[in-house]
């Protein structure tokens, strides 16, 4: 079981976890939504439930619920600038489909 986090996604991350003194860990995962089915949840987190499984990567903790990771396990997590947007790109391999406006998937 992984998630990896590209250079660019890390050094957004360590941001994100300079600016609130509180936050211990990155939290990753999905929820139900969309025409698709989940899309993706990236928060910042104080707490790491017994459930939860812990990733580190260059200095940064990325937690992910029981639940979720079947759905993420394997993605890539990236960071990249489109003009004036700024967003996380996830490369997961377990999509199967997208609806068409990118926000939420589907698994197999």
């Amino acid at each position: 079981m992984s998630i990896q986090i590209t250079t660019a996604a890390r050094e957004r991350m360590q941001n994100f976890l300079a600016s609130q003194s509180t936050a211990r860990a990155v939290r990753f995962g999905v929820r139900k939504t969309g025409c698709s089915g989940f899309a993706y949840t990236v928060d910042l987190t104080d707490s790491i439930a017994e459930n939860d499984h812990v990733f580190e990567q260059d200095g940064v903790t990325v937690v992910v619920d029981a639940k979720s990771l079947p759905l993420v396990d394997g993605t890539e997590i990236d960071f990249a600038r489109q003009g004036l947007n700024s967003m996380f790109v996830f490369h997961n391999p377990n999509v199967v489909g997208e609806c068409g406006c990118g926000e939420s998937f589907s698994v197999g």
